[in-house]
């Protein structure tokens, strides 16, 4: 069969998954795009009331912005910082609905699965000659597509990690989902009734965790008798606050600022080693143990233990993913969150993409697998090299055009000074002439080889808060609990800049 005469399909209309369609498109190829959700964008509608790390010209991919100009689309001003629905609204949704998209996509469309027409995952004999069989729920019943290409933008939103330390969900956690909220809670708008007066607990110590916590503080401020857990599974926060003013996307900073004062005026309670194992409800509300401690009683639960990607629709094709990231195998040791943060991730295209399967790409956040360590420009590069690739342009796949803030950000507080502190904070090499990610000469000698990040024995060097895995010594004294939170000195908080989505920075 000639499968030149095929679309590419690509899976997911967020940022990436549209960003790919306007790369092929550019090309002449015919796109496909298949979301699941009703609109384009709806796992950032998920979040939407929150803002992102960049400012707007670190969210608009080159090819879609042609399109859009040609189209006299009004781009927002460059520095300002959008919040997710914002992004879907100003930039998704007008570019999706250009001619040359809309044409394209296919909403509530929810992949089922993948493989070849008529060839499953042990046959060899005509395989790469096969076109691509998708399986689709849609909402007039199931359907087939074929494709020549499958690009996979779908993201991990929609699979939260469980609460359960130990990567499989904590013993009752199932029997409370109703009380759980896996991601971040509109707590000021659409859930405010569900966290108003009441006691939360907020488990994961990532960005997701900060913007709940603050929203969590602000509510305890504006009502009496709001109460605020925060579980941690590292033994103290470290720098897990982030890198402040040395982080060079300044809301991603100041992020972590907000917080670290919440902690330090006593605003919420902080139960630094606790690797949750159970949940248990109780007269007194759920009960959260690791075994050996008990948490106070709390009536809602916040999960912000990041995520991870769906593999079942892919089980029919052959894939090599890294058994621990989950990632595409080459690319894997370029973004262990154990030995990179956001910024120390070195520049990457469809080479390190490719898969046993031919034609068949991860992209976007679900490339990074279990590491929340991307960025929505590195997949914007990603899917601009795999449209070279499959349009016959070797040589636009191989070159990495890629240019990324960096974070400022330390994991070990040993190595602070070297990283971060008196040798100076990360800053963007002007001498590369290649419009790469340029790493500082401080931030090469101390963060760019995962060999450096071995020999530390803090877990890691230059991490991002949102992507450390180690505990590390903290500045803020927690030997004992903080006390819970009283509205009364919540006034104290510094509530300047924005709260940050983990799209955009870390965790798209």
């Amino acid at each position: 069969m000639n499968t030149e005469q095929l679309p590419i399909a690509i899976i997911g209309a967020g940022p990436v998954g549209l960003a790919a369609a306007a790369h092929l498109i550019t090309r002449g190829e015919t796109p496909v795009v298949l979301e699941a959700g009703p609109t384009v964008g709806t796992n950032i509608l998920a979040w939407g009331h929150v803002r992102i790390f960049s400012p707007w010209r670190y969210n608009i991919d080159s090819a879609a912005r042609t399109l859009l100009d040609a189209a006299s689309w009004q781009a927002p001003n460059a520095d300002e910082i959008p919040t997710g629905r914002e992004l879907v609204e100003r930039y998704l949704a007008p570019l999706a609905a250009l001619p040359h998209l809309a044409p394209h996509i296919r909403l509530g469309h929810r992949v089922l699965g993948i493989t070849r027409q008529g060839i499953d995952k042990m046959k060899n004999a005509g395989r790469e000659q096969a076109p691509f069989l998708i399986q689709l729920a849609t909402p007039t019943g199931d359907e087939i597509l074929l494709a020549r290409a499958v690009i996979d933008a779908s993201g991990t939103y929609s699979t939260p990690n469980p609460l359960g330390a130990s990567g499989l969900p904590a013993i009752g956690e199932r029997a409370l989902r109703e009380h759980i909220f896996y991601g971040i809670p509109d707590v000021l708008g659409t859930e405010r009734a569900r966290y108003t007066g009441r006691r939360t607990l907020v488990v994961g110590s990532g960005h997701s965790a900060f913007n709940a916590l603050l929203d969590l503080a602000e509510l305890a401020e504006q009502v009496p008798g709001t109460k605020i857990v925060w579980a941690i599974r590292r033994a103290a926060p470290g720098q897990m606050f982030g890198g402040g003013a040395a982080d060079l996307l300044p809301a991603r900073g100041n992020l972590g600022a907000r917080v670290r004062s919440l902690a330090e005026v006593g605003i919420l309670r902080i139960e630094p080693g606790f690797r949750l194992a159970q949940l248990v409800r109780e007269e007194r509300g759920i009960v959260a143990s690791d075994g050996q401690r008990m948490l106070p009683p709390v009536d809602e639960i916040i999960a912000t233990t990041g995520f991870r990607p769906d593999l079942a629709p892919l089980s029919e094709l052959r894939l090599a993913l890294d058994p621990a990231v989950e990632s595409p195998v080459a690319l894997a040791p370029l973004i262990d969150p154990n030995l990179h943060s956001c910024g120390t991730v070195r520049p990457h295209s469809e080479a390190e993409l490719r898969q046993p399967e031919p034609d068949f790409y991860i992209v976007g956040m679900k490339s990074y697998g279990r590491a929340p360590t991307f960025l929505m420009l590195t997949g914007y590069e990603q899917v601009r090299s795999i449209a070279c690739a499959l349009t016959g342009d070797l040589a636009g796949a191989q070159k990495v055009e890629l240019e990324l803030p960096e974070t400022g950000v330390c994991l070990s507080d040993t190595l602070a000074e070297a990283c971060c502190g008196n040798g100076g904070p990360h800053q963007k090499s002007s001498a590369s002439a290649e419009p790469i990610l340029a790493l500082s000469e401080t931030s090469r000698s101390c963060c760019a080889t995962p060999e450096a990040a071995v020999a530390d024995r803090a877990g890691g060097c230059c991490g991002d808060d949102c992507c450390t895995t180690e505990d590390t010594a903290s500045p803020i004294s927690t030997s004992a609990p903080l006390p819970l939170a009283s509205a009364t000195n919540a006034h104290s908080i510094a509530r300047t800049g924005s709260n940050v989505a983990p799209t955009g920075g870390c965790c798209n």
